[in-house]
């Protein structure tokens, strides 16, 4: 339980009379006979919270048995006062066990005294109940015999984890107890924090017995850090001491935050202390939800009337969920006792040999406590608190209210409900069956810490803190990017550079000032500390606050700090010499075109001259007469087709197609050539000594990189050799190993960042040249821890500085103008055509081609069936026969045909003529004579018969 100052002026034991004379009058009255089973009661009597539960469990009772006078046992109620100690709740707990035989204990009031009592319940087999323990560290004792009639401490931080959503808080400070109370919530605390993405930079622990300066001196730590959301977990003792002095030194101001846990709120939202309520002004809580029903009402004010008359000087005295839990936990127990039975209600002694052992060793074991276990955790109705049941032994969680304390008192702006999320009634979010919900539209308004309406940042700077620790890397290898110097005389450093003017700017454009100062990541001697890599993590360790300089954003080191968004160019690309190969090559026509597409257009030069040969050769007389002639002409008209100085004249509307469709594509072929030759010849000037990282890695090139950058990494998983890799530290030396070449101890080409080579060109234009791929990054960032709330102010910043006007005077003062190198920088591929872009037209020409081919030859065949159908030689095979369709092929001419789709007829040996033949014979179709048919099957057939 979490207790205000103690009063010296209650009589707890009037009460207990008060039952017992209740019990007595009750028995004589119905002239029965009750069985009476002990039950002891450990609390803290010096605190008024103990005391108001103490009346609630013996009103319970009085309730209890007057509605359920038929029941056959009676609790007798033994208390024992714990004194706020731990060692004194266990000494009472052992007298309960040991003299008065108690079948249960209600309480103790702390967590910490708990853990004690726990140990004895289980070992006598007792059942420890208590109504206000709540630290998860008691879940850690597993022991059956131990009943949480509360909410254990874990159970809302899932809540504070929604509120955190709802508002877009990224950062909290915990402060609670320095005990068992206090830091048992908190690993359950950081793991619900962690799932919505806030992190808890700082944990804040005030002991129990801290002074108000001590207290002070805690809270003006808290001032000079950035974050400005706090988690208070905490006895509301101590609580209210950390309210007023937390008003009194000003942070309970605009912009702050404060979180209470259901400890303090519960403790807290109904204190008399009228100082307390106004410290806590603008302060949200989160508590159980007590549903308001009639009974409850009733028995507030029954309970009122009744703790006023035992107790008249306590008029600010008032009903909290403790005392209503200790009732419902009391009824419980009376129940869970009856439905036990009562067959053995003594003890069973301790099996102990040896005289001389303590009374812990000598503990006796009750006979009835696995009985009454099992009664309470089969125990179930609904109290005052709601639906009251156990579940291995803890309370189950409903819903949870929200508050925010304004005025005199709490005021609710909601609910959290486990697996609904936030709601601002519970009928609006037991009516659906929506998602969980996180969005601050299912509250109420909010009013802050400092009469605000505006939902905190939750974060700042502070004005009386520390500067922030930029860290930044020693002089980059491009110095006009970052450059530190360092004046002898003064001993003072100076950070400069192109990235620097950058982070300034946007420093300026925020709409907060912050201070800062720069410290180089070297070592004592002024030698680098270490590689980028070395310096992103120093963030990570908190050696920093942030680095800033040229640090690229890459996937690895995202896992360890957060990036703001980039301000240059992305990626990594090759820079290599450029050199004047015009007229240099005896060979240069071969260039634009690479060797595939040369043997592709020469195979299609002579397939269109063997189709246009097939289509032509049986009517047109320019593709007849001797083989030499014929395939003379077919190649020459073929491949005139190139310049278009065929002369041969086409007669087949086949052949026709075919050529017009080739004449198209050899068109686009000599333009395309003839471009890219002049481009060759005499725009291209400059030509780039390398094309590709492919030909560098399989010539076994020198490369050079940057050292200490990350780009090493990429060469090596390119597939480059370590041996031939070469560090420069400077441009100039880059341009010293280009100019010696790669096989005198120089490099053939070198990766860098884009932001590195363009600057580099801008002092080497007319020597070098940008080689495409370019391996993408995430380009320069600034670096800032996990979770930091500058990130996203940052990126805004650098957003409005990198597209407004001084983005342009930046980059002019730092880097120069690159207007005259943008011609020549421009990125270079490959300039020789390849197959890649043309194979669609070849395509095209072959179906044309085949599809004419094959029209030819349906038509041939079909004209020429009798020579496949209707054989006069028995010994002629289907070879055979198609050779004698081939021949009649080679052996047709001009005459034998008046078109081209008029062939030669032959009469066939055997035939009988008909009448039909007869009509539909062509009187001019040419009848070859018998024997010249015999003649070709005669040199056909042996031939056959040899194969």
């Amino acid at each position: 339980m979490r207790g205000n100052p103690p009063s010296n002026q209650v009589l707890p034991f009037l009460s207990f009379l008060s039952v017992h004379i209740f019990f007595i009058e009750l028995a004589l009255a119905q002239n029965t006979t009750f069985i009476p089973v002990n039950v002891g009661v450990v609390l803290d009597l010096d605190y008024l919270e103990a005391n108001i539960a103490l009346s609630c469990i013996n009103m319970a009772l009085s309730d209890f048995y007057a509605t359920h006078g038929d029941y056959k046992t009676r609790m007798v109620l033994t208390t024992r006062d714990s004194k706020k100690d731990v060692v004194a709740a266990a000494a009472a707990a052992l007298y309960l066990i040991k003299n008065v035989e108690a079948q249960a204990i209600l309480g103790p009031t702390t967590s910490m005294q708990a853990n004690f009592v726990i140990g004895l319940g289980e070992k006598a087999q007792v059942p420890i109940i208590s109504f206000s323990a709540s630290s998860d560290s008691l879940t850690s004792t597993r022991s059956p015999y131990f009943f949480r009639a509360t909410q254990n401490d874990s159970s809302q931080v899932n809540g504070i984890g929604a509120l955190f959503q709802a508002f877009g808080w990224k950062e909290a400070v915990p402060i609670y107890m320095d005990n068992e109370y206090g830091e048992g919530v908190i690993p359950y605390l950081t793991d619900a924090l962690q799932a919505v993405e806030a992190h808890v930079p700082y944990r804040s622990v005030i002991s129990p017995s801290a002074t108000d300066d001590q207290i002070a001196e805690e809270l003006y730590k808290l001032m000079t850090m950035q974050t400005r959301v706090f988690i208070v977990h905490m006895f509301a003792s101590l609580g209210a001491r950390l309210f007023v002095k937390a008003k009194e030194i000003g942070m309970m101001s605009k912009g702050y935050v404060w979180i209470m846990t259901d400890g303090p709120t519960v403790g807290l939202s109904t204190s008399p202390d009228p100082s307390v309520i106004d410290s806590m002004q603008g302060v949200l809580g989160i508590k159980p939800y007590i549903p308001k029903t009639t009974e409850l009402g009733n028995f507030r004010f029954r309970w009122k009337r009744k703790f006023q008359q035992d107790n008249a000087d306590m008029v600010d005295a008032e009903l909290n969920i403790y005392a209503l839990q200790a009732y419902d936990a009391t009824v419980a127990l009376a129940m869970a006792i009856e439905n036990a039975g009562t067959t053995n209600l003594g003890f069973r002694e301790a099996n102990v040999s040896n005289t001389s052992v303590t009374d812990l060793e000598n503990l006796g074991i009750s006979q009835n406590g696995p009985n009454l276990l099992r009664a309470l955790s089969n125990t179930s109705f609904k109290g005052l608190t709601g639906d009251f049941f156990f579940i291995n032994g803890q309370l189950q969680p409903s819903a949870f209210e929200i508050v925010n304390m304004n005025g005199n008192g709490e005021r609710r702006i909601g609910f959290w409900i486990p697996r609904k999320g936030l709601a601002k009634t519970l009928n609006s979010i037991a009516n659906t069956t929506s998602t969980y919900s996180t969005s601050k539209s299912s509250l109420a308004p909010v009013i802050w810490a400092g009469d605000s309406t505006s939902i905190p940042k939750g974060w700042e700077i502070p004005t009386n803190g520390k500067k922030l620790r930029i860290g930044v890397p020693r002089s980059s290898t491009f110095g006009q990017f970052v450059k530190v110097t360092t004046d002898l005389n003064s001993n003072m450093t100076t950070v400069t550079g192109y990235c620097i003017a950058i982070f300034e700017a946007a420093v300026d454009a925020l709409p907060y000032a912050i201070t800062y100062e720069y410290i180089p990541f070297v070592k004592p001697d002024g030698r680098s500390a270490g590689t980028y890599n070395d310096l992103v993590y120093q963030v990570y360790l908190k050696s920093y606050d942030a680095v800033v300089g040229d640090t690229t954003i890459i996937a690895n080191r995202s896992k360890y700090v957060d990036f703001t968004l980039p301000y240059t160019e992305s990626g990594v690309s090759m820079i290599v010499p450029i050199k004047d190969s015009r007229n240099k090559n005896a060979w240069v026509f071969l260039k634009p075109l690479t060797w595939d597409l040369w043997v592709t257009s020469f195979c299609f030069f002579v397939f269109i001259g063997f189709v246009v040969w097939v289509l032509e050769h049986g009517i047109n007389e320019d593709f007849q007469g001797p083989p030499s002639h014929q395939i003379g002409t077919s190649f020459w008209f073929s491949f005139s087709t190139m310049v278009f100085a065929h002369r041969e004249r086409v007669v087949s509307n086949l052949a026709r197609i075919v050529v017009t469709i080739w004449c198209f594509v050899v068109l686009i072929l000599t333009q395309s050539y003839t471009a890219s030759l002049s481009s060759v010849l005499t725009v291209q000037q400059l030509q780039p000594t390398v094309t590709n990282v492919d030909e560098l890695i399989k010539k076994g090139e020198f490369v050079g990189y940057q050292p200490n950058s990350f780009v090493l990494g990429i060469l090596k998983n390119l597939g480059f050799d370590d041996s031939r890799l070469m560090a420069y530290n400077t441009p100039e030396e880059c341009d010293e190993l280009f100019s010696r070449g790669s096989g005198n101890g120089g490099i053939a080409a070198a990766f860098d960042e884009v932001p590195y080579m363009k600057f580099f060109l801008s002092m080497y234009c007319s020597k070098y040249t940008i080689i495409e791929p370019t391996f993408k990054t995430g380009g320069f960032g600034f670096v800032f821890p996990k979770g930091s709330p500058l990130v996203a102010d940052v990126s805004r910043a650098v957003l409005n500085v990198t597209e407004g006007d001084k983005m342009k005077e930046i980059e002019d003062a730092w880097l120069g103008t690159q207007s005259s190198c943008q011609e020549s920088s421009t990125s270079v591929s490959s300039n020789s055509l390849s197959l890649k872009s043309f194979w669609g037209l070849f395509l095209i020409t072959g179906i044309a081609s085949i599809s004419a081919l094959m029209i030819f030859t349906t038509i041939f065949v079909y004209e020429h069936r009798a020579v496949l159908l209707q054989p006069f030689d028995l010994r002629a095979t289907t070879w055979s026969r198609v050779l004698v369709l081939f021949r009649i092929f080679i052996q047709m001419d001009l005459t034998s045909s008046r078109s081209e789709l008029n062939p030669i007829h032959i009469a066939i040996p055997g035939d009988l003529p008909s009448a039909d033949n007869d009509d539909d014979q062509d009187p001019n179709a040419q009848q070859p004579d018998q024997e010249e048919v015999q003649n070709i099957y005669q040199l056909v057939v042996p031939n056959q018969e040899q194969l």
